[in-house]
């Protein structure tokens, strides 16, 4: 049954910068990925009604534990709500033939100025079968540490 798993962190730069990493396809490429992935844009349109499509490449293809293929991830995501400065809302598909990723995975990025530097939180609702919490949780937060050091913070 699909739940819902989080993350924060804090981040010692200004909410205006972080949040600008989360729209920005380019920043959005550097940091996303997890550890021992890369990822790449296959179309970026990241505005309310926008979309985009990452392709997420394994490090180690032969790992075999892609989602898509052996070494891939590919995921479309809808943004359903951008406030700038403070929250970006996506719901995300992750391309797969195996039904214990299907569904639609609702994701809230959210940032608030906090002690000098900004709060970051994300919220995944809907978060797949497939998708162990343990995994998830190390997922979001590699994310959040790359977020943390993109940003210079």
């Amino acid at each position: 049954m699909p739940r819902t798993d989080s993350a924060s962190r804090h981040v010692a730069a200004p909410a205006e910068q972080v949040f600008a990493a989360l729209v920005d396809p380019a920043a959005l490429a550097a940091w996303l990925p997890p550890e021992g992935m890369s990822g790449r844009f296959e179309h970026a349109d990241i505005r309310p009604g926008g979309w985009y499509r990452l392709v997420l490449s394994y490090d180690d293809p032969t790992s075999g534990t892609g989602k898509t293929t052996a070494g891939t991830d590919v995921v479309d995501s809808r943004i359903v709500d951008l406030v700038p400065g403070q929250r970006l809302v996506q719901e995300v598909d992750f391309v797969a033939d195996d039904p214990a990723f299907a569904g639609t995975m609702a994701m809230t990025w959210s940032v608030a100025p906090a002690d000098g530097g900004t709060l970051v939180s994300v919220r995944a609702d809907g978060v797949p079968d497939g998708i162990s919490a343990a995994d998830h949780a190390v997922g979001l937060a590699s994310s959040l540490a790359n977020l943390a050091a993109y940003v210079g913070g």
